[in-house]
């Protein structure tokens, strides 16, 4: 999985942020298939006690859930991700019996010891202070309510817990191969999303993430030289100590010190802790405070490197928030941790040890998933693509404006790794769930280029500045909602007035291919033909023998209009008819299809003659 824009509020140095701050959201009702929209709403309180010597945590939790939908619920589940990293576990087995194992993982979990295994183990569970049954299985904790819930019905969930914190493998985890101490992610018994599908219930195999808008409240307890940075505000800054915009440090003469975060309207909660962390913080003009948590014994160069992303931090922070919509929360934290590059509420964790360009990119790259992991959040096992595509093709963008890379095309990689899937006979179609690939290859192909690709090839379709209308029109209706596929594409349908559910089915939902040619070119007469499967409208530039160029359009019958274009308009194309020939004012002395290269076609060799 990659980023989840769970605002890691480090040990914030907001010090006006001593209370809950509030978030502003655009209470729409939501457009997906039905006008009865709802959403499940869970509130956490967690008091959370961290040994940092044998990693192992013990917790208390008071969840109050609100069951809004229509539905009578008579079992609820957990999510205990750390169970996860155990010999035998369906992730440690899947890895090994997958083709091509993500390099990461690869069999390390068969090779853990009692004392480097992950664990979530539930002592107790009531609910309205009744005991209930309920049993451990794998990942996913099974409880059978002592009184179903009715609808509009709040009960409250009290858990015992204890927790062993994994030796770092897979994003979380302790002390990993750049030695921070505690990457705390999905670390927590957390509630199941229930919706219109029903329970989300997916055992933790590889990827990805779904979950509960609410709101937390967690003190966390731990050895009184670490510095954390986490999801929500910080509460209680003079208590620990910490003076992070002077740098001073004063700690109180004990053991232990807790921080008191609180967190309005996420879905996760995730930190990270080491007594290394160096804390640095940027004000973004008109936006959130950003903070910085990396590790004192990265190299000079290094710690250069994150001093100089900083500032490119910020103008990250604005493109998003013009291309796609504000950021609703008062800070964002970078934070060195985990294994790679991955997201949570309001903070992502990243490895440190970068060259300057790969942690601005990466950095790009998390940051942009607030917005499509975060704040609108569809349920990324089932559309995956959505989040990650979508993810990669605004990061894209920002890249090439906020690094200066003055590219042309700033989606041309997600094509060609599209294409290569498209042509390497080992493509499944968009709707596969994110576990259930034949290969993690084909996952990342699918999910990042693919994904990307169907953003931008929208662009091709509708028009670039429709697309730009959608993306921010898609936002505001769907922030906070979990949308689903035919949300975004409705969004485009109603921005740019054209018929789109082809390309949807076609692109996301089957594996037809784009393979359009040039068939014969007989004087002023051109003959096109239709090769692959899946219908595009289609854009022609035609030189001719006096050297001038004409550009035509030629929309696809079943969008039922066509794009904004410049373009001479000439007769639609109706998909079941493989050619089609039009007639030039002028003798032709050479034709090309779709010069932008923004259409996906499988094979360009025959895109010109």
């Amino acid at each position: 999985m990659k980023r989840i824009i769970i605002s890691i509020l480090c040990v914030s140095v907001f010090w006006s942020c001593n209370s809950a701050q509030s978030v502003t959201v655009t209470e729409t009702p939501q457009n997906t298939t039905t006008s009865s929209y709802w959403q499940q709403h869970v509130d956490y309180k967690m008091v959370i006690d961290m040994d940092v010597n044998t990693f192992r945590y013990k917790g208390k939790q008071t969840l109050v859930y609100t069951n809004n939908s229509p539905d009578v619920l008579n079992r609820v589940y957990y999510h205990l991700y750390f169970n996860a990293f155990q010999p035998g576990s369906e992730m440690d087995v899947r890895s090994q019996t997958i083709a091509d194992p993500d390099g990461r993982v690869g069999d390390r979990i068969s090779k853990l010891k009692s004392n480097e295994i992950g664990y979530i183990k539930v002592n107790s569970l009531k609910q309205n202070d009744t005991n209930l049954k309920y049993e451990t299985v794998g990942t996913v904790l099974e409880v059978n309510l002592a009184k179903p819930i009715q609808p509009g019905e709040s009960v409250t969930f009290d858990m015992d817990f204890d927790g062993q914190v994994p030796l770092q493998i897979r994003r979380s985890g302790r002390n990993n191969k750049e030695g921070v101490a505690l990457s705390m992610t999905q670390w927590y018994p957390k509630l199941a999303e229930y919706d219109f599908e029903g329970w989300h219930a997916d055992p933790y195999i590889g990827r990805e993430f779904h979950g509960v808008w609410g709101d937390f409240d967690v003190k966390i307890s731990i050895d009184k030289n670490y510095i954390i940075g986490g999801t929500g505000y910080l509460q209680n800054p003079n208590n620990i100590g910490y003076g992070y915009e002077t740098g001073s440090i004063n700690r109180p003469n004990t053991d232990k010190l807790t921080w008191h975060f609180v967190a309005p309207k996420v879905h996760d909660f995730a930190w990270a802790a080491d007594p290394n962390y160096i804390h640095d913080s940027m004000q973004v003009p008109n936006g959130p405070m950003l903070h910085f948590f990396y590790k004192n014994t990265l190299s000079e160069e290094q710690i250069n490197n994150w001093k100089k992303m900083q500032p490119k931090t910020v103008e990250l922070m604005q493109f998003f928030s013009e291309q796609i919509g504000n950021y609703p929360y008062n800070q964002y934290s970078v934070i060195q941790g985990g294994d790679g590059g991955m997201e949570y509420a309001m903070c992502t964790l990243i490895t440190g040890e970068r060259r300057y360009g790969s942690l601005v990119g990466v950095t790009a790259h998390e940051l942009a998933h607030t917005w499509f992991q975060f704040l609108l959040a569809t349920n990324e096992s089932k559309h995956e693509w959505m989040d990650e595509g979508f993810t990669s093709y605004i990061s894209d963008l920002a890249m090439n404006e906020i690094m200066n890379d003055d590219k042309t095309n700033p989606t041309e990689s997600a094509y060609r790794s599209y294409i290569a899937l498209a042509k390497s006979g080992k493509e499944q179609p968009l709707t596969t769930h994110a576990d259930r690939y034949n290969f993690n290859g084909t996952y990342g192909a699918s999910a990042y280029s693919k994904g990307e690709v169907f953003l931008a090839q929208l662009g091709y379709v509708i028009g670039d500045e429709n697309l730009k209308q959608t993306i921010k029109k898609y936002f505001i209706d769907f922030a906070f909602k979990h949308p689903t596929p035919n949300d975004i594409i409705r969004t485009a349908e109603k921005v740019s007035g054209l018929e789109l559910d082809w390309y949807l089915t076609d692109f996301a939902q089957t594996t037809n291919t784009i393979d359009y040619g040039i068939k014969n070119i007989e004087g002023n007469n051109i003959t096109l033909e239709r090769i692959g499967l899946m219908p595009m409208p289609i854009d022609v530039t035609v030189t001719y023998t006096d050297g001038k160029t004409e550009d035509f359009y030629i929309p696809l019958q079943m969008m039922r209009g066509e794009k904004p274009t410049k373009a001479t308009l000439i007769k639609d194309w109706a998909w079941a008819y493989p050619t089609y020939t039009f007639t030039t004012k002028k003798t032709v002395k050479s034709v090309e299809i779709d010069p932008t290269n923004m259409m996906a076609d499988i094979e360009k060799k025959n895109n010109k003659m």
